[in-house]
């Protein structure tokens, strides 16, 4: 009898592979070098096969996928509670094994090589620009202990720190070249992130997905091509609302006895596209000042009744639902118009 369901736990260098046939019967336990991977694959039968996603789980997903199988990412939160016992790498490809039939399960979508090209701008992006607001705070503080004070914003320290090296202001010459060596990297990290902008703004576009985004209040570039980029198929979500759940800013939910509890927002999924789309939301609130449609006077309304940052969870989580439609009906947003309840409340 075949193998109908193989599951693999991928790893830096070993592979476990663990198989079952059309009965549920193990046939194959196997540990597998790297090297090893596709030459055992080319030899199985076409099947599923069951991969937890991970960070090399798109590279090897395509690579078997080449080969005829149906390769489906499992996300680790789904595929835990089919682990029978203590985590190792056999029983992880026995549970993913297990997981991947069940036919109420949730898949991860293979990511192509340019996605995953313009989430490594987005991440390295991030990582420069929580560098340079270090070294921003860094200058400033000491700065400040030499009595010199500088006002908010990049700029203004940035400015600081080109008359430190004019010359300018009295200070001991070890602690001139130190932040004078801080602006240099000021000066290095600012160009390399507006680099990685143009990148972006560049696959923006000629990208049809991220250009419908953008067209949602609430995204701009950066939060568009980072969705266009990270959800590959839009479809796999049954909902806009498991959309939201997915990116974590749905309510936590704790129910019993018929009584139903909702507490802070989940954080699951991604926590970077839910900072965007927050930020994204509170961009908004702030900008509204005439209300031209139903949503903008909802929005309005919105910071009256509730805290500042409440609010602006509540217009992501209609944003996220709102970029969810426009992925699925690959169409631009359509601001909704203003009925009755609306014009009252505005």
């Amino acid at each position: 009898m075949g193998i109908a369901t193989p599951g693999i736990d991928i790893a830096k260098s070993v592979f476990q592979l663990h198989g079952v046939d059309a009965a549920g019967q193990v046939v194959l336990r196997k540990r597998l070098r790297r090297n090893q991977v596709l030459d055992v694959m080319s030899q199985l039968p076409r099947c599923l096969l069951g991969i937890e996603a991970c960070a090399t789980s798109h590279h090897w997903a395509r690579e078997i996928a080449a080969l005829g199988h149906e390769v489906c990412l499992i996300p680790p939160a789904y595929m835990k509670p089919y682990v029978k016992r203590q985590k190792n790498g056999m029983a992880d490809a026995e549970a993913i094994c297990e997981a991947v039939t069940r036919p109420n399960m949730h898949f991860a979508p293979i990511k192509t090589p340019e996605q995953q090209r313009v989430l490594i701008l987005h991440r390295t992006r991030k990582l420069l620009s929580r560098q340079r607001i270090m070294i921003l705070n860094n200058v400033r503080s000491h700065l400040a202990e030499f009595g010199i004070i500088a006002p908010k914003g990049p700029y203004h320290v940035m400015q600081l720190a080109k008359a430190l090296r004019d010359g300018e202001h009295d200070l001991p010459d070890i602690a001139r070249a130190t932040l004078v060596g801080f602006a240099d990297q000021l000066e290095a990290l600012t160009a390399q992130i507006k680099s990685f902008d143009r990148q972006l703004r560049a696959w923006h576009a000629d990208n049809p997905v991220s250009q419908r985004l953008q067209t949602v209040p609430g995204i701009g570039v950066i939060t568009a091509t980072a969705l266009a980029a990270s959800i590959p198929d839009a479809s796999v979500f049954k909902s806009g609302r498991h959309f939201a759940a997915f990116l974590g800013i749905v309510p936590r939910q704790n129910a019993t006895g018929g009584k139903e509890r909702l507490g802070r927002i989940s954080e699951m999924g991604d926590p970077y596209l839910r900072t965007l789309l927050v930020n994204g939301a509170t961009a908004v609130i702030r900008r509204i000042d005439k209300p031209a449609d139903a949503t903008a006077i909802w929005i309005r309304w919105l910071p009256d009744k509730k805290p500042a940052r409440v609010a602006s969870v509540a217009i992501a989580n209609t944003t996220a639902r709102i970029a969810w439609a426009v992925m699925l009906r690959e169409e631009d947003y359509r601001a909704p118009a203003i009925g009755r309840e609306y014009v009252r409340r505005g």
